[in-house]
């Protein structure tokens, strides 16, 4: 027999099978010697009294064997010879859409400016060492997306888009962990997405499907309201009567080409604010309510917001035990962001903290249409650019300091690899953004006392946390609103905010072409 049950345990207890087993016989009364496993399908931590649980949803099986489910991935049929479909980037929704294409019998040729996972790490390399930023290969290009290097989070609240679980269990069967089945906010972790994301690759190229690197899209080839394919720099057209557009929130120069050729895009608000680092063990004190954190518990994450000024004021991709990283996309800025490992084993903890913004804010860059936020995101990461000495070394401000308008005497070595340089973040940040996260800082402070420290270091700025833009399409067909066969898609097109989101906007994206073909 199988048992659904609901248990809250210590966390050694959570961690350990033999005392799981005791704790749930002792709830449902069943005797020890007749539960032969427990499984979790759910798991959380629930720090809001002094002392932490595990929160988890469980399957004991009472009298049964246990035998684990497998994961098996779909049956990926040859596609070589079948109808081509364009895909202009190969992050999460690109690659979802391809591999969901290869299942619906398509063949997808994946256009990519970027290079392998392998050879990425030479670009970040000169980025975070000699301050040198490739265009085309930095954290947000390149094979796997943005996400690739930028942690793997797979928490999602866009549930109701899509099947969540499915996507997981393709990661899983990919070479994903199980365990990302079971936690409440799933993480992959950067350490480990890259050889997941090359299994991907090989799948595709297995089945049939092409994956073009080092080829970035310069023109559309437009007949009326119909697009039939593309052009790229290295002088070659790619033919097709279907092409999704997935390449994600920094392609500005992507949008920039949808403006110039007036395929319709939309301004979309976004959020601009600061990264700010903490030592691990300090979010820990204040979220565990300990001095030191139990070895069974997880580096604790936060998520905070706060209404300021009439704006929201809350933290974005929170990383416990991470590294803060420089995710410029071309020369001339500064773009922060930030990642963990598998294992969130740092000894600091860094997450965005940004201010909500609306489409009056961009009134001063009018001018430049529905590119104004864009714009907007360039003058920031260029003033960050000439305060940081013009090189990826970033401004910089010690908490207090930053809410007091105190410029820092020093500065504590950060995980930022390029270095850090003491400013005064006024001077880079526009004011109502610089004082919107003063006051959003002493209210955080009021929730997890002991926040507001000058052991805590602010780095400027985060400010690609989602498109500038939205691309119009239809509801139905996925398909651009005036523009037929542009499938707009993820997170670049403004319909996805991170991984899983993206994965499943790919899918659907993917189906909505096989269905168009049967329409046509």
């Amino acid at each position: 027999m199988k048992k659904e049950i609901h248990l809250r345990t210590d966390p050694k207890t959570a961690e350990t099978p033999e005392l799981l087993i005791r704790a749930a016989s002792q709830k449902e009364g069943i005797p020890v010697d007749e539960i032969n496993h427990v499984t979790i399908r759910r798991k959380s931590v629930d720090a809001r009294s002094r002392t932490p649980v595990i929160d988890m949803r469980a399957v004991l099986y009472v009298g049964e064997e246990f035998i684990e489910e497998p994961i098996v991935l779909p049956d990926y049929p040859d596609v070589s010879n079948k109808e081509e479909v364009l895909i202009i980037g190969m992050g999460p929704a690109g690659l979802f859409a391809a591999l969901k294409l290869i299942e619906l019998g398509k063949k997808p040729v994946i256009l990519e400016r970027g290079k392998d996972v392998k050879d990425r790490i030479k670009d970040l390399k000169g980025i975070n060492v000699d301050h040198v930023v490739n265009e085309d290969s930095n954290y947000c290009f390149g094979e796997g997306g943005a996400g690739t290097y930028s942690d793997g989070k797979l928490y999602t609240r866009s549930k109701k888009r899509g099947d969540v679980d499915r996507i997981l269990k393709l990661l899983v069967g990919f070479g994903a962990l199980r365990d990302i089945l079971v936690e409440a906010h799933p993480h992959i972790g950067t350490n480990k997405l890259p050889p997941i994301i090359a299994s991907m690759r090989e799948c595709i190229r297995q089945s049939g499907g092409e994956i073009h690197f080092n080829t970035r899209v310069t023109d559309f080839l437009l007949e009326g309201d119909r697009l039939n394919g593309v052009k790229t720099a290295n002088d070659d057209t790619y033919k097709s009567d279907h092409v999704i557009l997935a390449t994600g929130h920094s392609a500005r120069d992507i949008f920039e080409l949808l403006y110039r050729n007036q395929i319709e895009i939309e301004l979309k608000p976004l959020a601009v604010g600061v990264r700010v680092e903490h030592p691990q063990a300090l979010i820990d004190s204040i979220q565990y309510n300990c001095e030191i954190r139990n070895e069974y518990l997880p580096p604790s994450p936060y998520s905070i917001a706060k209404q300021v000024r009439g704006r929201g004021v809350y933290s974005f991709c929170m990383c416990p035990g991470g590294v803060i990283a420089p995710c410029a996309t071309s020369p001339g800025e500064i773009v922060t962001n930030g990642w963990s490992s598998s294992r969130r084993a740092r000894a600091t903890a860094n997450s965005g903290i940004v201010v909500e913004l609306n489409k009056k804010d961009f009134k001063p860059f009018a001018d430049h249409g529905p590119l104004a936020a864009m714009e907007f995101q360039k003058v920031i990461e260029k003033k960050a650019w000439e305060m940081g000495g013009k090189t990826q070394t970033a401004p910089a401000q010690r908490l207090v300091d930053f809410t007091e308008g105190k410029l820092s005497a020093d500065l504590p070595n950060t995980s930022y690899s390029p270095g850090i340089t003491s400013v005064q973040l006024k001077d880079v940040l526009p004011p109502f953004i610089h004082d919107a996260l003063v006051d959003g800082f002493r209210k955080f402070d009021k929730s997890m006392r002991g926040y507001l420290t000058n052991d805590a270091v602010v780095h400027a700025p985060e400010t690609r946390t989602s498109s500038p833009v939205r691309i119009p399409r239809d509801r139905q067909t996925y398909q651009h609103i005036r523009v037929r066969g542009l499938y707009p898609c993820g997170e670049g097109a403004g319909y996805a905010g991170g991984i899983v989101s993206a994965a499943m906007d790919g899918e659907k994206c993917a189906e909505a072409v096989v269905n168009q073909r049967s329409v046509d």
